[in-house]
């Protein structure tokens, strides 16, 4: 009986094995209403440019001139900037590898600050419109009523020229093909 007992155990735990073997092999779920799309973006989202001209004009109207110095960056150039200071002389300046930025889903872009002598500055005291008020702070306040989120509010690597929108998709959603949906609530919400 015991040896009986033991084989159908056996056989039991070989078709468990075998079903989570199977299941390995599915794509796993998408998340609910999202809009899927396998193809990798090649350059910014249409909202995500909109929103970022819009902080650009916004910005001009309270004195401060905000230039983008990256926005949509491939996987290829995701690595290289990986790269820096680890087998690459220079800075860390990112904790992303390719696939793993929302740059390289054209969600994000970087900012900086141009003087009126032409300088860009990455300077978050800087006030050139002598308002009182740090014109960082000032850009990254109009940027968070335009729906972007700031990397210096992340509670780890703090990104403090990162701007990005992720119309509630997570890096991993979007590495397995989904994509914001063009009609997402945050291009009706400005």
């Amino acid at each position: 009986m015991k040896k009986q007992n033991r084989n159908l155990l056996i056989i039991i735990l070989l078709v468990i094995i075998g079903i989570l073997y199977i299941q390995s092999f599915k794509q796993p779920n998408p998340p609910p209403n999202k809009n899927h799309s396998q193809s990798m973006p090649t350059e910014l989202n249409p909202i995500v440019k909109k929103r970022t001209n819009q902080l650009i004009q916004q910005a001009a109207k309270k004195g401060i001139t905000v230039v983008i110095t990256d926005d949509f960056r491939s996987a290829k150039d995701q690595d290289q900037l990986y790269q820096k200071g680890r087998t690459v002389s220079g800075n860390i300046v990112t904790n992303a590898k390719g696939g793993e930025s929302y740059h390289n889903y054209g969600l994000a872009v970087d900012f900086a600050l141009k003087t009126p002598s032409g300088k860009i500055i990455w300077d978050m005291q800087y006030d050139g419109n002598k308002n009182g008020k740090a014109d960082w702070n000032e850009v990254v306040d109009l940027a968070k009523n335009l729906g972007f989120t700031w990397g210096g509010d992340w509670p780890k690597f703090k990104d403090y020229p990162h701007l990005q929108m992720n119309f509630g998709l997570s890096i991993t959603d979007l590495q397995n093909g989904a994509r914001p949906d063009a009609s997402s609530s945050v291009a009706d919400s400005y």
